[in-house]
């Protein structure tokens, strides 16, 4: 079990709430991944797949699963808020620490805004009397208050939202399985492979889209300070998030493939309005299933997503504040709530502020979502070096499966997934990141370069020996 005890050796106090068990870890991940969050992208995944939809999703949980297994490693090393900052910095070096606290800073700074927009923009479709603005103003508040309150707060909130997403994708799942056993849509296998269209290039090009709809399963490492049960919950809840959500996205994008009314043209001309998934509802159960899985999906998006986002891009600024690497307030906590109050607000703030300029722009949604999964397949793949060096180099680990090769083939499957993604965010991702090499130099120069409190425990003791 983790304690405090654990913290104090690296040079930290336990100053967060430890309230969450496993159930929570659970709903944390499932809620952040959103068991219906296909619904808002099925039509562009299906466009860049070749209609090979179910087959990009089967890719994205092969490929994560092994991502799941390094962080399980790193979480059970480093049992520590911070996710990847924290496990390359200690597992490689702190200046590498910071560079992949920064890279991944680009998916959880940028998660919050994207959710809320995407949520704004299709609730302001079903009601167009709300402006968009006064959506995003209404969802950022709600959170921000939940999430302000403390962590327990949070995991009940999400956990009721959860319910109603569970509710909602069995209502479709059973209306449309009776669409296709009744003779509407056509039942077909191409959803998984279709020979006319197939090339790795163009999945691989599809999972660097979907990709956003994993994201959130490496967000309950960020709660390794808030569990009761130590960090070993931490790698088993994101394993089990991850294949539970991913058979819910193969499943439901499979059946909703087979219900397209009209899949030439959703090839040809993709789907810029993004309703393709409602459109194959409407041929499974009318307009009142394609209203309903609409509204669930902008809601779930707006408030219980948005919710865990902001919970997570949080704990980040928090870990990276209390190292000095970013600025100090950001490190401040409520003393009664025993939460991050500063980096909560913030996260508020900048995700109304990002909200409400993307919305002025045409491609705010998409050039969002490139950005962030951008960011986060970069951070995943310092994640898998840090196995190796950590655990094989540093500890000369004998575990070659553990340590070397199931990193090994994580760190491919992703690395052909980023040369194949957009190039707009290939570009953008890497001027990101060229930013954040000069902000480090500015640290360097400024006598504030990455130092980690506290030293690794293989580092201890070496120096224990040493002084026997």
């Amino acid at each position: 079990m983790t304690t405090s005890n654990d913290l104090a050796r690296y040079g930290y106090r336990q100053e967060l709430s430890r309230q969450l068990r496993f159930r929570d870890l659970l709903a944390y991940g499932l809620v952040y991944m959103v068991p219906i969050a296909p619904m808002a992208i099925f039509g562009s995944v299906y466009a860049g797949s070749g209609g090979m939809v179910a087959l990009a999703y089967a890719i994205g949980v092969v490929a994560l699963v092994f991502t799941a297994f390094s962080y399980a490693q790193m979480v059970k090393a480093f049992p520590m808020s911070g996710s990847v900052y924290n496990y390359a910095g200690r597992g490689i070096s702190p200046p590498v620490g910071f560079l992949a606290g920064w890279v991944i800073l680009l998916d959880y700074v940028l998660v919050p805004g994207l959710l809320y927009l995407v949520a704004s923009v299709a609730m302001h479709a079903t009601v167009p009397a709300v402006p968009v603005w006064l959506w995003l103003l209404g969802f950022v508040a709600i959170n921000t208050v939940v999430n302000s309150v403390g962590i327990r707060m949070t995991a009940v909130v999400t956990r009721v939202m959860l319910v109603g997403e569970l509710i909602v994708l069995a209502v479709f799942l059973v209306v449309a399985g009776w669409a296709l056993a009744t003779g509407r849509g056509r039942f077909s296998w191409d959803a998984f492979y279709n020979a006319d269209t197939f090339t790795w290039s163009l999945v691989a090009g599809a999972v660097s889209i979907e990709v956003l709809s994993f994201l959130g399963f490496d967000g309950i490492s960020m709660l390794a300070e808030e569990t009761r049960d130590g960090a070993r919950q931490i790698g088993r809840a994101m394993a089990a998030v991850l294949v539970l959500a991913g058979v819910l996205f193969i499943v439901q994008t499979w059946l909703a493939a087979m219900l397209v009314p009209n899949p030439g043209g959703l090839l040809a001309e993709g789907d810029a309005n993004g309703t393709a998934f409602y459109d194959a509802a409407a041929v499974a159960g009318g307009s009142w299933l394609a209203t309903v899985c609409a509204v669930a999906t902008a809601i779930a998006w707006g408030l219980p997503n948005s919710m865990v986002a902001q919970v997570a891009t949080s704990r980040l600024l928090y870990a990276m504040a209390r190292d000095r690497q970013l600025p100090a307030f950001l490190a401040t906590v409520s003393v009664r709530r025993s939460v991050p109050i500063n980096a909560t607000l913030l996260t508020g703030v900048v995700s109304l502020a990002l909200g409400l300029y993307m919305a002025t722009r045409a491609d705010g949604i998409t050039l969002l979502s490139s950005l962030i999964n951008f960011g986060a397949m970069v951070a995943f793949l310092v994640l898998h070096v840090s196995v190796v060096v950590h655990h094989l180099i540093r500890r000369h680990s004998g575990s070659w499966s553990a340590h070397l090769l199931i990193p090994g083939i994580g760190f491919v499957i992703l690395a052909y997934v980023v040369v194949n993604a957009n190039i707009a965010a290939q570009r953008l991702g890497l001027a990101w990141l060229a930013l954040g090499m000069v902000v480090l130099a500015g640290l360097y120069l400024t006598g504030r370069r990455p130092v980690l409190s506290g030293l690794a425990p293989t580092q201890a003791a070496g120096r224990d020996m040493e002084r026997v």
